[in-house]
């Protein structure tokens, strides 16, 4: 059964692979995050990990470990830009765990986190139009749309928005 886990320095090589197993798939429904990113891979871990440690941000990965206590990383579930008890959420799962309800689940998880571990009461998210998927896990996990038209990266995109205080609408385990 996949964990959700604090991002740490060892979960760097895993996560270079999820990112590159996955980035087609990903490009499809979200900004690539483009060449750069992959040849300073290890600057950007070490620079996120800084950012989490100040509390700024909070990163966490969802792992899948085997038998032989190996770790593959099935997604990614961040909260950033952290300030006066609110947060902006991100998220991406691996192509081949889609349609299983692991991202609904481990955002309402984060969203519990979000709460009781970090103090925050506000959740916002965003996704283009086209991202169907992720749309329906924001609106399975509570998350209204603010009526906000955004651009992300040139694609129309909507904001979203949770407050951690109250009933969760949605409901999954992992």
């Amino acid at each position: 059964m996949p964990e959700l886990q604090r991002l740490r320095a060892d979960h760097a090589p895993a996560l270079l692979a999820f990112e590159r197993e996955n980035r087609a798939f990903f490009a499809a429904s979200v900004p690539d995050r483009g060449d750069d990113y992959f040849a300073h891979f290890e600057a950007r871990h070490a620079a996120l990990l800084a950012e989490q440690a100040a509390g700024v941000c909070h990163f966490h990965v969802l792992v899948d470990t085997d038998s032989n206590g190996e770790g593959e990383i099935m997604g990614r579930f961040n909260l950033v830009d952290v300030a006066d008890g609110s947060a902006e959420l991100g998220f991406r799962i691996a192509e081949k765990a889609t349609h299983c309800g692991l991202a609904t689940a481990t955002v309402l998880q984060l969203c519990t986190l979000a709460a009781t571990e970090y103090g925050l009461t506000t959740l916002r998210a965003a996704a283009t139009l086209d991202n169907t998927a992720s749309r329906a896990v924001l609106t399975r996990t509570g998350f209204v749309p603010t009526g906000e038209e955004l651009l992300l990266n040139d694609h129309p995109g909507l904001g979203y928005v949770r407050s951690t205080t109250g009933e969760v609408r949605g409901s999954a385990e992992l």
